[in-house]
């Protein structure tokens, strides 16, 4: 696996809730998933989608989903990433 590349914003432990509640190969998928969107909305649906699985699999397990610490699309908007 390559490096972030410019403009990229990395995602982990610290800013992606759930992180602990994936494996190694669902963290990447979820990094490449979110460097893929072309556009903001793009972005925003599919973060919906992965917060709400986040929180079942939590459940399932009994912890609780922490809240995000700040938007990851409004980040990456904010970078440029997409419009």
């Amino acid at each position: 696996m390559g490096g972030m590349g410019p403009g990229r914003m990395a995602f982990s432990q610290g800013n992606t809730p759930g992180w602990s509640l994936m494996s190694q190969e669902e963290r990447a998928a979820h990094r490449e998933k979110m460097w893929s969107f072309k556009t903001y909305d793009e972005c925003k649906v599919y973060q919906a989608d992965h917060h709400k699985a986040m929180g079942a699999k939590a459940k399932d397990q009994g912890k609780t989903l922490p809240a995000p610490k700040a938007n990851a699309c409004d980040r990456m908007k904010a970078q440029g990433q997409f419009k």
